[in-house]
């Protein structure tokens, strides 16, 4: 069966991320429940996830000077270039919200690989339901989120590893909670048009950051998108290969719930929003993940807010080549809404968790989805280099002969929050030359196509079948 049940995982998986041992981080903090965000919640808020076995362990979060622990219900995150997850903003305090300004660090590899969290230097401002961006040169770029006064922030701030944050001067507009952003190979940022709630009048644009923290953020709007209003909890893509700079706005909700798909091609002489082949159904809190054969699928949602009555909904995948949506196999589980998570994990499946109706009630059964190639006849990458340089020449071996090798690809590692991941992207790698079972293969030159950091290295047969990945650090 394409799907299967897999762990019961005993907190609300809010947020997900896959870490370069394969394991995954899931957390929530206070988990949407009020009565645990006065007491001790990291132990209920926080496991890490062995794929491999189905178990759990429970890295502690760090307290604060009270000695209670820091909520990071609805923070924001990406992954630093040591492969670390910088966590950024939470909860501070419950109805109305108000925004954490602490910061972390989360190390999958430390503690025998049960991982820690480290807590580093606290933002300038508060931010719950932010958007955390990597930027090329591994820079950690932070927007909008309410403050600790439960004021929307509309100025951005940037980490550095060496100078801590700094924060921009002048405001940008009114950009919404979880606004989805997508780093262009240009270096400018792209706004989807998704995002959490209403988009507050704000269209999509590309955002230009200066050289100074008191200059201001250029913005430039870009048209075409249909149903604007309806980018609530829509999923946004940058469609496989990272190369060809096109970026998919699939479904969302507003007043009604949308099958718009829309894709926008950032290598044209004038970006605009096209449509394209339309969902199968609609839906609202989904999540899009890029799989290693370079095809999208569409998990979770339902076809009315948090509404679990409308989301028996089948999963559907999306060809780049033939602009076509498939419908495939409906999921064993129902009532995957708010609050739920899909990742790739690096043998080709996607893992599913959570589902987050109303508060205090949340779905704990995790499930796999095993694509149709799992089944086939797969390559295998027997060497490759662990890391890789900008622009580098590597060579990868494998069991078959290399002329039956289409594609060679880096796939970077999900971290997804309410329907939004900053981080997904698979990066082309060229095949320069074949001999034997040998490949050569040459690293782009462009950071801001491949965010320096850890990746999922996978070789592709001539018939779309991909191996199980190797890791790989591009710096």
């Amino acid at each position: 069966m394409p799907w299967q049940l897999s762990s019961q995982i005993p907190i609300n998986p809010v947020h997900a991320a896959v870490g370069r041992t394969g394991k995954v981080l899931f957390f929530g903090g206070s988990g949407n429940n009020s009565s645990q965000a006065a007491y001790d919640n990291s132990p209920n808020g926080v496991r890490l996830w062995d794929p491999k076995t189905g178990t759990f362990t429970t890295p502690t979060i760090p307290r604060d000077s009270n000695g209670d622990p820091i909520d990071v219900f609805c923070c924001g995150h990406s992954f630093r270039p040591d492969g670390q997850l910088f966590v950024a903003g939470g909860t501070l305090q419950y109805d109305p919200f108000y925004g954490s300004s602490d910061c972390f660090l989360f190390n999958f590899t430390a503690n025998n690989g049960n991982g820690s969290w480290t807590k580093v230097a606290s933002m300038n401002r508060g931010r719950w339901y932010p958007t955390v961006l990597t930027l090329g040169n591994g820079q950690i770029f932070a927007l909008s989120g309410l403050d600790v006064n439960g004021i929307t922030t509309r100025n951005p701030e940037i980490f550095s590893a060496f100078t801590g944050w700094n924060i921009f001067t002048q405001q940008t507009s009114n950009l919404a909670y979880y606004s989805h952003l997508i780093l262009l190979a240009s270096g400018k940022i792209f706004y989807t048009g998704a995002q959490m709630g209403g988009n507050r009048g704000v269209s999509p644009r590309t955002l230009s950051l200066p050289s100074q923290f008191n200059q201001a953020i250029a913005e430039q709007v870009v048209s075409g998108l249909q149903a604007p209003t309806n980018g609530n909890q829509a999923a946004s893509v940058l469609l496989p290969p990272a190369q060809d700079q096109k970026v998919m706005i699939i479904g969302g909700g507003g007043t009604t719930t949308t099958n718009r798909v829309n894709i926008i091609n950032f290598n044209a002489t004038t970006p605009t929003y096209t449509a394209a082949s339309y969902l199968n159904n609609p839906r609202m809190h989904h999540n899009a993940v890029i799989l290693p054969d370079r095809t999208v699928f569409v998990c979770n949602g339902s076809k009315g807010e948090e509404n679990i009555t409308e989301s028996t909904l089948p999963a559907e995948i999306y060809n780049p080549a033939t602009n076509t949506w498939k419908t495939v196999e409906t999921p064993i589980v129902n009532g995957r809404v708010y609050h739920s998570v899909a990742v790739l994990l690096p043998d080709g499946r996607v893992a599913v968790a959570g589902g987050n109706p109303r508060r205090g009630v949340y779905e704990n059964r995790i499930e796999i989805y095993s694509p149709a190639y799992i089944s086939q006849t797969r390559p295998t990458i027997v060497s490759a280099p662990a890391t890789a340089t900008y622009n580098a020449t590597i060579a990868i071996s494998t069991n078959v002969p290399a002329t039956s090798i289409k594609w060679v690809h880096a796939i970077k590692p999900m971290a997804p929050t309410h329907s939004m991941d900053t981080e997904q992207r698979l990066v082309d790698i060229p095949i320069k030359s074949r001999s034997g079972n040998s490949l050569t293969v040459q690293i782009t030159a462009n950071r801001n196509i491949a965010v320096p950091g850890y990746y999922m290295l996978f070789v592709v047969n001539n018939n779309n079948v991909p191996s199980v990945a190797s890791w790989i650090q591009i710096k």
